[in-house]
């Protein structure tokens, strides 16, 4: 018996009327907000009666919805493993074309992270951030690329961060033990979820520390933790992590912080630019030298 409630959809998409095919649609992209609705609650969303929901819940194999809603709440908690989330995302892509649809996938992912991201986060974030005395960035595994993203813009404009990086917990705890209450802790994980990071943002809270979750739904186990709670979408059912809309959150991030310190940091690049100039870190074009010249 198949125990993925995506790979049940897409076994029995093609026997879906055009009701439960709205049904199935609504549940694989927003299965977070599908699983604490009610049978009817979920019809009037998509537009069928509560029958129809039941009998979805039924045709997929389940014994009623409230097995359904089951699953969908175990999907939100335990997320997919690899060789689930390959399984859906072959079913899901079949012979459309791959390009087109991951693309489209992640321009979805963007859209909704705009509609469902709280300004006043952003901006209480922001404010934490460019007023802390040390900025501590939590992200490992697939999260560890965009935290150090993040930390190397951070570092360059105003030198104070420190990248906790590492699946050594030891490590990790040792670099977080001097944290205090004028600090700020950042907090990235997406599923499925580190615990080590709820663990270092349950360490940062406890001495007082601003607590900054970047993360993919408010179910997350970041988010109990957070004082301000910054939401990106990234794809629960995709063989590799979509990062898309969480990297282009952190670059919102980092404008936002130019824009407020913008004399600050443009002196800091002012002098970076010294330095790189007269140390030829970057390559040169002669022929724009030249070009000037004349």
């Amino acid at each position: 018996m198949v125990s993925n409630l995506l790979v049940r959809i897409d076994m029995k998409r093609n026997s879906f009327s055009k009701g439960q095919r709205r049904i199935a649609n609504f549940i694989e992209e927003h299965y977070d907000e599908a699983a604490f609705m009610t049978a009817n609650k979920l019809g009037e969303i998509v537009g069928v009666s509560e029958s129809t929901v039941v009998r979805f819940a039924t045709e997929i194999g389940y014994n009623g919805y409230p097995s359904l809603q089951k699953a969908m709440q175990e999907m939100i908690r335990d997320k997919l493993t690899s060789i689930q989330r390959i399984e859906v995302t072959t079913g899901r892509i079949g012979n459309k074309d791959v390009l087109q649809s991951v693309l489209n996938q992640d321009i979805e992912k963007i859209k909704r992270t705009i509609e469902e991201i709280s300004k006043e986060d952003f901006d209480r974030a922001v404010d934490a951030i460019i007023n802390a005395e040390h900025i501590y960035i939590f992200g490992v595994k697939s999260a560890s690329y965009i935290a150090s993203f993040f930390g190397y813009y951070l570092d360059l404009m105003f030198g104070n961060v420190i990248m906790l990086n590492t699946t050594s917990k030891t490590t990790n705890f040792e670099k977080l033990f001097r944290i205090t209450d004028k600090d700020v802790m950042i907090g990235i994980s997406f599923p499925r979820y580190s615990t080590m990071a709820v663990d270092a943002m349950n360490f940062a809270r406890e001495r007082g520390t601003h607590v900054v979750a970047i993360t993919d739904s408010m179910v997350s186990p970041l988010v109990s933790t957070a004082d301000s709670i910054l939401i990106a979408r990234s794809d629960i059912a995709s063989i590799v992590d979509s990062l898309v809309a969480p990297l282009s959150l952190i670059n919102a991030l980092i404008v936002a912080m130019v824009i407020k310190r913008k004399d600050d940091v443009k002196e800091t690049f002012s002098k970076l630019e010294q330095v790189w100039h007269e140390h030829n870190i970057y390559a040169f074009d002669s022929s724009m030298e030249n070009s000037n010249e004349k």
